[in-house]
Parts: C-alpha cells; sequence; structure tokens
C-alpha cells in the first residue's frame, strides 16, 4: 500500500485487487466506509443493497487486498467494525492484457455508479441550497490538445492545488465550510481524427 500520493489514497497495482473492486456491492462499501466512516455489516447493509452476511462476506474478501480492516476504535464484541485504509484509492492500469482488462472492468463499474451521481444531486442537494451556493454549482465539458505528458502534468497540478482541502479535517474546517463533490473525468480520444481548430471546441458551464 501507498499513501504517498497528494490526496493519501490506497494505491491499488494488482489485476487480481482491481477485478476484487469491480463489483457494485463492493464499490457501496467502500464508498460508504470512506465516506461515512466505520461500521458493521449490518449497518452497512441498508445502504448497499445486500444482506448482512453477504455484506459481511465482501467485507473480508476486501480486506484480502488490503482495503479495509478491523476498526480497532470498537467498544462492543458483539460485532466486527471495519473501516476503509484511506479516504479514497487510485489504480493505474497494470500492464499486460490481464491488468488492463482488469483495469477496464473496474473502471467501467466507477462510471455506472458516478452516472447517476449528478442528477441525484440536483433532485435531492440543490433545491436545499442557499443561492450563494447553488451559484457555485456547475458543469464543465472541455475539449483540449495535449501530449500524454502535459495530460499527466495537467492531473498532477490540479491534485497539488485540490489536496490541502481534501486532506482537510472536518473538525478543523472554517466557518461555512461544506462538503463539497468533484467529479472528474479524463476521457484521451484515439489519434485518428485531426484536432480541432479554434473555436471548435465544446464548453458548457453552469
Amino acid at each position: 500500500m501507498s499513501l504517498k500520493n497528494p490526496y493519501g489514497d490506497f494505491e491499488i497495482t494488482e489485476p487480481q485487487a482491481l477485478r476484487a473492486l469491480a463489483h457494485p456491492v463492493r464499490l457501496a462499501i467502500l464508498e460508504h466506509l470512506q465516506r461515512h466512516g466505520p461500521a458493521t455489516a449490518t449497518g452497512l447493509s441498508p445502504h448497499v443493497g445486500a444482506t448482512p452476511s453477504v455484506v459481511s462476506w465482501h467485507l473480508r474478501h476486501l480486506a484480502t487486498f488490503g482495503l479495509v480492516h478491523d476498526w480497532d476504535g470498537a467498544t462492543s464484541k458483539r460485532e466486527r467494525w471495519w473501516q476503509a485504509v484511506a479516504r479514497g484509492f487510485r489504480f493505474t492500469p497494470p500492464e499486460g492484457a490481464e491488468g488492463q482488462s482488469a483495469a477496464q472492468q473496474l473502471r467501467g463499474e466507477m462510471f455506472a455508479r458516478a452516472a447517476d451521481a449528478p442528477q441525484q444531486w440536483l433532485l435531492r442537494e440543490e433545491p436545499r441550497l442557499d443561492p450563494e451556493w447553488r451559484a457555485l454549482a456547475g458543469v464543465a465539458d472541455t475539449r483540449f490538445v495535449a501530449t500524454a505528458d502535459e495530460l499527466r502534468q495537467l492531473e498532477e497540478s490540479i491534485e497539488e492545488l485540490i489536496a490541502p482541502y481534501v486532506r482537510r479535517k472536518e473538525a478543523s474546517a472554517p466557518d461555512g465550510a461544506r462538503i463539497v463533490r468533484m467529479l472528474r473525468y479524463l476521457l484521451p480520444e484515439p489519434g485518428d481524427e485531426a484536432p480541432a481548430g479554434p473555436g471548435d471546441d465544446d464548453v458548457a458551464t453552469s
């Protein structure tokens, strides 16, 4: 496990671990633990759409790859408490056909989970925001031309800029701070088309 990246995320490197996480219930379990903190299989059950026994099995499977572990703050021994090892995770597709296939499978599950998030925010969260916060919300769809090295540097710069906010403890946040979710997609296109000319980029913001 490496936590040396700017966010302190858990870094997945093994194809087997990628495949293990590429499951809707396991992704839901890990996301809930990362967002809400330690929980038992029974407590997780209604949030991930599986029975406590099934959730318990998935938790043990996640623990095999170091993504979750026992929480040492539990005061009761009657139920096993679990916590995520980090607030987030990341991965770089391993080399070879197996690694590429495993990464694609996990990305597919992650895209599927994130696809409905904006619509759910629009229906559930946006109506409860005051005008100031509502005005700050938005979406951008921007196309640009860059080399692989430039795109890598851009992503690293974005992470360095956001890292202090990601790693900030909620208890130490200034008055008026709120949790903000940023969905960020990098979707390189195949190099079989000519780059778009000036003014051809599609940009939409709100």
